[in-house]
């Protein structure tokens, strides 16, 4: 998130981020039901003028990063975003403003922050969960784009075949008939399904494991606890010797 000397500034360019990352949400939303066009007139305007807008706060983010691979890795889903195939992308806009909620930390601010809020954080965050998740659909995306220039395939038939082949299932419905598909099917074969699996087994041992976790915690805290009534304790028992023992003035008399 970028980084403003005045807080105010950086709270408004926050609220403006979060309006137009649902506003255009909405709008693919209304025009996937036939209620809109946002391809004409004014609509068309603004979709394209948002769009064109996080191009460059992407670009801008990226060349004031102080850490450009960390920066890459953190806003995948926001570079999926901007991908012009098809407005199925716009959706992941939505993932900037969970990155917004959580630097301001929104859920604890109203309470909402819990054993719930957690757990979720645990999940994706702890586990790396986001970054598997970010790379595997960037590959998923990407393979999907170049499959569908090379067999002449929509995108939305070149995502099933990716999702089919990365996760091999392979119903064999659509297959690659050039020497370009059967190469983006190769890599997918080979790269994509190892992110996949790595992506399943962080899933599966979070949910093996996280109740061992929770408990190894709840120990490690009760333990501190025990450890600091002890030093009370023995700081008491120090206290309660020194005044009861009787002074030299007091043996003499």
């Amino acid at each position: 998130m970028k980084q403003f000397k005045n807080k105010t500034v950086e709270l408004i360019y926050s609220l403006f981020i979060i309006f137009i990352a649902v506003a255009s949400v909405v709008m693919v939303g209304l025009d996937y039901f036939g209620v809109i066009n946002i391809y004409h007139g004014v609509l068309g305007n603004i979709y394209y003028g948002i769009w064109i807008f996080y191009i460059i706060d992407y670009i801008s983010g990226f060349l004031l990063a102080k850490n450009h691979k960390q920066f890459l890795l953190e806003t995948s889903l926001d570079l999926i975003s901007l991908i012009p195939a098809h407005p199925i992308f716009v959706v992941f806009r939505l993932y900037r403003v969970i990155r917004i909620v959580r630097h301001y930390n929104l859920f604890w601010k109203f309470g909402w922050d819990g054993k719930v809020t957690g757990g979720i954080h645990r999940f994706i965050y702890d586990t790396g969960f986001i970054y598997l998740f970010s790379i595997s659909i960037v590959i998923l995306i990407f393979s999907a784009l170049i499959y569908s220039h090379f067999e002449q395939h929509d995108l939305s038939t070149s995502l099933w075949w990716a999702i089919t082949t990365a996760t091999t299932v392979g119903y064999g419905d659509i297959s690659p008939q050039t020497a370009g598909g059967k190469l983006i099917a190769a890599f997918l074969m080979f790269g994509g399904i190892g992110f996949i699996g790595l992506l399943t087994s962080t899933i599966t041992d979070f949910f093996t494991h996280g109740d061992k976790d929770e408990t190894d915690d709840k120990i490690d805290q009760l333990t501190r606890q025990i450890e600091a009534l002890t030093k009370e304790v023995q700081s008491l028992e120090k206290t309660v010797k020194k005044n009861s023992t009787p002074s030299k003035d007091a043996k003499k008399k």
